[in-house]
This record gives C-alpha cells, structure tokens and sequence, in this order.
C-alpha cells in the first residue's frame, strides 16, 4: 500500500499563496520524488482551481475541504461534488473534526457526504477521531464505531477501494501541539482497522488509515514507521512547503 501524506490548509491562504506553496512545494521535490509517497493538498474552495493548476504538471492531487451531498440546489453557501471537479481537485474531506464539534455535523450527515462524493467521482478522505472528554470516558472504540458504520455502511466494496481513505485524528491532538503516544495510536489505528474489516470485510486490509493531530517534521517518521499507519493528515505543519516537504520524505 502506497504511503498518501495530505495537508490540509484549513482558512488560510488567498489564491496567490496557496499557488505560491504548491510551487515551491513542487520544486523541492521534483529532482528527488519520494517513492511510495502520494501527496495530496486540501485548499480552501477560494483556493482550489488556483492550486490545481500549480500542480497539473505534477503529482501532487488536490482536495477540498467539505462537500454538499447534491448535485446542486437551494443550499446556499454550499459546494457540490460537481463544482469541485471543475476546480480540478479529485479529493475531499469529509467530518473533520472542527466540522462536527465546531459546527455540528452529525455522523450520519458526514456519511451521506461521503457517499454521495464517491458516486459523483471523488475520492474522500473520511475523518474521525474522540475527543479528549470521550476518551477519558473509555468511549474510545464506541465513538470509532458509530463514526466509520454511519459513513461506510452501505457503500459498496468497490466504491471504498477506489476512493476511500480513513483518517484518524484525536480532537484533543488537533493544533493544541499535543500529540498521541505510540500506543495510543496503534490502539485506535488497530481499532479502525477492526471495525472497518467488521463492515467490509476483506476489503478493510487495503484501506488507507491515516494519523493525523499536531504532526511535524520531527515526528512524522516514527509514526509512519507504526502498524496501520498508512500516511499522515496535516495541518500547521503543511502551511510552509518547506516543513511539509520534510514530513513527505520522512
């Protein structure tokens, strides 16, 4: 399985910064690709045909961060699979956590996303993670659960191996400069990986799961080097091409 490290940019960068990242982020690594390494960049939607086209002659895919399950509509404000597409972005992000907890996306809203993302021909990034209440609260595994069923049940096996990643990201971990144990990511990585093998069987083992929770350069190795660990979601740490540079050869 393929390595994916993705950054997510989050409410930062005008057009011409994001475009000026992607650039410099290809420079450094186009005279020494990493292999085994895919790369993936969420913008912002401001952001996203401009840093598309920073990195058509690459390969480095783009993201968006959220989506709309509708081809289009009344929904004002929102963006459809469809218009992400035009941009040039071939991924999304679907229940970050500061989309549950700040705005109050339920799971089963995240899991119509998802689907609705991967029928129209994106790839998605589906997120999860507890926070630190419910983890003190040994819900760990049962937040897991009820996150990944109301997401991926129901899709079909085809559908999750063609465009599913799984992210795994504690709240408590996410730009609070905390970062979880070695064991606390492989008990929740081998979890997700137990649960999804419980919804889909077979087709769980070639799953992307991915880390993700205040990840930087000096870090990256050591948990890329964990069981079912399989790349590494940032955010900070990916502003800079230089710093996400690192975190991409780690």
């Amino acid at each position: 399985m393929r390595t994916l490290i993705a950054a997510n940019w989050k409410m930062f960068k005008t057009r011409a910064e994001a475009q000026q990242t992607a650039r410099d982020l290809v420079s450094l690594l186009q005279n020494d690709w990493p292999q085994e390494r895919d790369v993936l960049l969420f913008a912002p939607f401001t952001a996203l045909a401009a840093t598309a086209e920073a990195v058509a002659d690459s390969p480095v895919a783009v993201g968006a961060q959220d989506v709309y399950p509708a081809a289009e509509g009344a929904f004002t404000g929102e963006v459809s699979p469809g218009m992400i597409l035009d941009c040039g972005a071939s991924w999304v992000l679907a229940g970050h956590s500061e989309r549950r907890h700040i705005l109050g996306e339920s799971p089963a809203f995240v899991g119509r996303k998802a689907a609705f993302a991967l029928e129209s021909g994106l790839s998605v990034m589906l997120c999860i993670g507890e926070t630190l209440e419910e983890r003190e609260a040994d819900k760990l595994e049962i937040v897991l659960r009820t996150q990944l069923e109301q997401a991926v049940r129901g899709l079909s096996a085809e559908a999750c191996l063609k465009g599913l990643a799984i992210a795994y990201e504690p709240v408590w971990a996410i730009g609070t400069g905390k970062v979880a144990s070695e064991a606390d990511i492989l008990e929740a990585h081998a979890m997700v990986r137990n649960i999804l093998g419980v919804i889909l069987g077979s087709t769980a083992g070639s799953l992307p799961i991915l880390y993700g929770g205040s990840v930087k350069p000096e870090n990256a190795s050591a948990i890329l080097a964990l069981d079912n660990v399989n790349g590494l979601l940032v955010g900070g740490a990916s502003l800079r091409a230089e710093s996400f540079s690192k975190i991409i050869r780690a």
